[in-house]
């Protein structure tokens, strides 16, 4: 699969778990597409493209076009560039592992899990204020290797990215 197929079944991703976000609130009460939580001076994000400390290529683009494109979902923050936003989103994915999880009884390994770990500062540009500084993220995402899974190592990396997303969004929009 190439780097740009991934990256568009990734987004596919991202817009179903915001539908279901939304879908699974949408009997609980009273709710907005913006939460109305954040800081009427800040109102415009820019992320930066994630620094890849990993040997995995574009990971660090991959990643950061995630976060876009939650953001924009999301409709909280409108996504800017630098030059006119009132905070930046900004660091380096960490680390990249593939990991063996399961084996068959002849100890041949079945089942990998893919770990992904960034690092992230989000910071006020006006004032300086860091709303959270070095925070790490992490994601895990499975895969099989039998013939009736249709889970592969990018799909895992997609459940991975996921993840971290999801966590990076919460972080963002919830109250400060």
């Amino acid at each position: 699969m190439t780097s740009r197929s991934a990256l568009q079944n990734l987004m596919v991703v991202f817009i179903l778990i915001g539908v279901m976000g939304f879908v699974g609130t949408a009997g609980c009460g009273v709710y907005s597409a913006s939460s109305g939580r954040v800081e009427e001076a800040i109102q415009r994000v820019s992320v930066k493209v994630l620094e890849n400390r990993t040997p995995e290529p574009n990971l660090g683009v991959e990643l950061s076009d995630a976060i876009i494109l939650a953001l924009q979902t999301d409709n909280t923050l409108k996504v800017v560039d630098e030059d006119s936003a009132d905070c930046l989103i900004f660091g380096d994915v960490m680390r990249y592992n593939l990991r063996e999880v399961a084996t068959r009884s002849d100890l041949t390994v079945n089942e990998y899990q893919v770990q992904i770990a960034v690092v992230l500062t989000f910071e006020v540009l006006v004032s300086g204020e860091k709303v959270f500084e070095k925070k790490r993220f992490r994601g895990t995402g499975t895969y099989f290797l039998d013939d009736t899974s249709d889970t592969d190592e990018t799909s895992a990396r997609e459940q991975a990215a996921g993840e971290i997303v999801k966590d990076i969004l919460a972080q963002v929009v919830e109250d400060w």
